[in-house]
């Protein structure tokens, strides 16, 4: 495993703070060892990184205190930040602070609380530290900084662009390394109040500070300006930097001193600049850049220089495994082919589109898997250390009770008192670690809930696509391109509102709704001799007032038609009844008249068996874990409707939030 010069450089001077002495003890050697090698291993392995760390505490012992157990404390939270852990970076650099305060751990404090949204006590922390006397003019500059980003997140932007200001004005002669960045946001804060002119100045400003400091500042900027120009329009100036932006990146690609070819090593080319300030939230490589120079294309009607660019785009993300800008782009190629009605090639770019985002929805549950397996290991890991501190509290607390314990002989029954108000506050303080351990717990599994949850909804059956896709294909081969091209676009409009909705727990009942609606007539346009459908809203019900679970009630839809009515003989009917129970309550059933569950489990393939179960338990381990999370929030029931096993009826009940 390799580091970047950056790293090195960092945990060297780790190592050589704690070994620069002329007599250095064994365990001062070894704590530095340890220390640089978390370090180096922040950005590549989370676990071996706390795994270095933990040891450097159990090197300092039951004694442990100040300055070094602060300074591995501090190097954790650092750790944690990086990898969007933020609580528990916010309790290390609490617990450092209290170790051995400084000022660069203040800030570092006021960065955590800003990612974590505590927003007020963030700025709260930054204006501490401008009333600091001692502090430098460099972290003014920082804190400055804190203060505009926290009062532009609160929507305060002209308080933003103040503190933003004083920053720079500070920063030209004490820091110029953070002037490409202030102007930057200057610049966003006045596009925001659609003071154009005046942001473009700024953002000029940006461009030309960050080519005189490192090539990485200039990408960044680069994309940040040509977002701007996207916004206003300006997609000449926008194409013109991002061509720059790709050059550059095909540089480094390239570069054999570099040793570079692929967009990971792009990233790391771009995660730290020369004085190793980390670049947060940066994702650009070729080709993403190259499917927002097509966009702007697009815009500009130049649709041959925009199919040319999503192919490229296409190509480089096949390449490095890119399955997000991958999709997109097939989307948006598409997309593009159908405005030009060349609807064969809209067909097989749709259908490419489609494997892809399946396989994007697997590698997304495969990775949601991976998150809570590695989460585990992050509490095991932290836990230990967390136990090492107790430790060391624990064998402080004794060695006091044995001091105690022999000034007892001496002294009155003062003394006696004293010891047990100890005890009894030795006794609070585990009664208190005990609880905020049950608290983080918890926590802990209420996010491994959501992450389970992400992962569930993510999944979606295909069948459905693909199958409508044929239907798409059959319009083609009859020559039928009106029916064709109008069932493109509805199914488009009903693809685009179900991957809108996959990122929500909740949506509005209304938009589910549309959206069955939409669903429903779709299915019955290529089944009209095998079912007609109904839907009744009572009108007592604020379909806006309930939130739903996004597609919850499509696969029940789905099975009713596919496994139900269209195996009937003759013409089936689904009825979709909504009415309210009280004014917190609904129900949703969902009937049809099919040929019910017993027969249609007996007519399936083994694989449509497989589908199905795997389907309907998703289902279930969704409805699980909403329950859970919102205190029983939704209650599903199937039954038959007749005596004979014939039709099926799901009763839905949906609660409002408490």
């Amino acid at each position: 495993m390799s580091f970047t010069y950056a790293q090195k450089k960092e945990a060297y001077k780790s190592q050589r703070k704690w070994t620069s002495k002329r007599k250095v003890s064994e365990k001062d050697l070894r704590y530095g060892q340890y220390l640089s090698s978390a370090i180096a291993f922040r950005t590549k392995d989370l676990e071996k990184s706390i795994d270095y760390i933990s040891k450097s505490i159990e090197v300092l012992g039951r004694e442990a205190r100040g300055e070094k157990l602060a300074l591995s404390l501090t190097e954790l939270s650092k750790t944690y930040q990086y990898h969007k852990q933020y609580n528990l970076a916010l309790e290390n650099i609490k617990n450092a602070l209290k170790e051995n305060y400084t000022i660069d751990r203040e800030l570092l404090l006021g960065q955590i609380l800003l990612l974590n949204h505590d927003i007020n006590k963030a700025r709260s922390v930054f204006l501490s530290v401008l009333q600091l006397k001692n502090s430098t003019p460099a972290q003014q500059v920082e804190a400055y900084e804190g203060l505009g980003d926290s009062y532009r997140t609160l929507g305060f932007d002209e308080k933003a662009k103040e503190y933003y200001t004083k920053g720079v004005s500070l920063a030209i002669k004490t820091k110029p390394s953070k002037l490409s960045s202030l102007n930057t946001k200057i610049g966003d804060v006045l596009a925001e109040q659609n003071q154009l002119q005046q942001a473009e100045e700024f953002y000029d400003n940006s461009l030309k500070i960050s080519a005189k400091e490192t090539p990485k500042k200039a990408v960044i900027v680069k994309e940040k300006v040509a977002d701007y120009y996207n916004k206003n329009n300006q997609f000449d100036e926008e194409i013109k930097l991002r061509k720059e932006t790709v050059k550059k990146l095909e540089e480094v690609k390239l570069a054999p001193l570099k040793r570079a070819n692929t967009t990971s090593d792009i990233e790391k080319w771009l995660s730290e600049t020369e004085d190793s300030e980390p670049l947060k939230n940066q994702k650009i490589t070729t080709q993403s850049t190259k499917l927002k120079i097509a966009t702007a294309y697009k815009a500009k009607n130049e649709y041959d220089d925009a199919i040319d660019y999503l192919k490229n785009s296409i190509e480089d993300a096949k390449a490095d495994n890119d399955l997000i800008v991958q999709k997109d782009a097939l989307k948006a190629l598409a997309e593009l082919y159908k405005e030009q009605k060349d609807y064969k090639k809209s067909l097989v770019t749709y259908e490419s589109y489609t494997k892809v985002a399946e396989s994007l929805y697997a590698k997304k549950e495969q990775e949601a898997e991976e998150i809570i397996t590695s989460n585990q290991v992050i509490v095991a890991r932290q836990s230990k250390i967390n136990t090492l501190e107790k430790d060391r509290e624990l064998y402080s607390s004794r060695t006091n009770l044995a001091k105690t314990e022999e000034q007892l002989i001496r002294e009155s029954n003062k003394r006696q008192r004293l010891i047990i108000y100890s005890l009894t506050l030795g006794l609070l303080l585990m009664g208190l670690v005990t609880y905020f351990f049950y608290k983080s717990n918890k926590q802990k599994e209420f996010t491994n809930n959501l992450l389970a949850l992400k992962s569930l909804r993510s999944q979606m059956n295909p069948h459905f696509i693909f199958n409508a896709l044929n239907s798409v294909n059959n319009f083609i081969a009859k020559s039928d391109e009106r029916s064709a091209n109008r069932f493109l676009s509805d199914f488009s409009t009903l693809m685009r509102s179900v991957l809108e909705n996959s990122e929500e727990d909740f949506i509005p009942l209304s938009k589910e709704l549309k959206l069955l609606k939409l669903y429903t007539e779709l299915e019955h346009s290529r089944f009209p001799d095998k079912f007609d459908y109904k839907i009744d809203i009572d009108p007592h019900i604020d379909v806006d007032s309930f939130q739903i679970p996004p597609m919850l009630l499509q696969p029940y839809i789905e099975n009713a038609i596919w496994h139900g009515l269209r195996y009937k003989e003759g013409k089936g009917f689904l009825h979709i009844d909504l009415k309210a129970l009280d004014n917190n309550t609904i129900t949703i059933k969902i009937e049809d008249n099919g040929i019910g569950r017993k027969k249609s489990q007996a007519i399936k393939t083994q694989h449509q068996k497989k589908q199905r179960s795997k389907g309907m338990g998703n289902i279930k381990k969704r409805i699980a874990v909403l329950n859970q999370m919102y205190k029983d929030k939704v209650d599903v029931t199937i039954t038959d409707v007749n005596t004979d096993g014939t039709g099926t009826c799901v009763m839905l009940k949906l609660k409002k939030e408490a």
